[in-house]
């Protein structure tokens, strides 16, 4: 009885992971995602565990996906851009501002040194810390706190990467920014958000235009008052 049930388990993983194949073959390698290690994180990373039970068949799609407290998981696509145009090469110290429940948090963990997320919701930073620690990932940590103040007492990161859309980019995450930094944020007001790459250049910064995005507004002190 034991053998079937170990059987009926592997039989679903194979077919999980060949779901995660397609999903970054699909909606990812082929809308121009060339980063081979972004790909392979994302073939690793079980997605479905990060949305509701309900949802968990359409985790492999191509579109974003609710997860509670009017908040998303973003689409498969979006994560790739926004983590391939952090550049990065194992070595970094990442911040990443909107945890949701962790699904970014961990396909970074496998693509840097060490991951800081910031949720300002208690429910799904709950949800996240608990996922890190079901998929035994020690290079993450989470907290509940208002992203847009970043996280000082780790400060300076050599990338921050911004899950909600801001009005602007907070100033906070700015004086956060290594010298040779990356900062990666959707900015803008709903149906108008442009996804911006931020690089420190000498003292001053410089901001490349990375196409459109469509995320929920980034909630804070330093973002869109509630």
């Amino acid at each position: 009885m034991a053998t079937t049930r170990k059987d009926d388990h592997a039989t679903q993983d194979r077919e999980l992971a060949h779901q995660r194949a397609l999903m970054v073959q699909r909606h990812v390698a082929e809308r121009g995602i060339k980063d081979e290690r972004v790909l392979q994180a994302m073939r690793e990373v079980p997605r479905h565990l990060f949305v509701p039970a309900l949802m968990a068949a359409k985790a492999y799609g191509a579109g974003a996906l609710p997860i509670g407290a009017k908040q998303t998981i973003s689409q498969p696509y979006i994560v790739a851009r926004m983590i391939e145009l952090l550049d990065l090469t194992g070595k970094e110290k990442v911040l990443e501002i909107g945890t949701g429940t962790g699904y970014q948090a961990v396909v970074l963990s496998k693509l840097c040194a060490k991951v800081f997320s910031i949720e300002r919701i208690n429910e799904l930073a709950l949800r996240a810390v608990e996922l890190i620690r079901t998929l035994k990932i020690h290079n993450a940590s989470v907290k509940v706190f208002d992203g847009t103040y970043g996280w000082s007492d780790q400060a300076p990161f050599d990338r921050i990467i911004v899950a909600a859309a801001a009005p602007e980019v907070p100033e906070p995450l700015l004086q956060q920014l290594s010298r040779t930094g990356k900062l990666v944020i959707p900015i803008g007001p709903e149906g108008k958000q442009r996804l911006a790459r931020v690089m420190r250049v000498g003292t001053s910064l410089k901001v490349e235009d990375c196409g459109t995005a469509e995320f929920v507004p980034l909630v804070g002190k330093f973002g869109w008052k509630e």
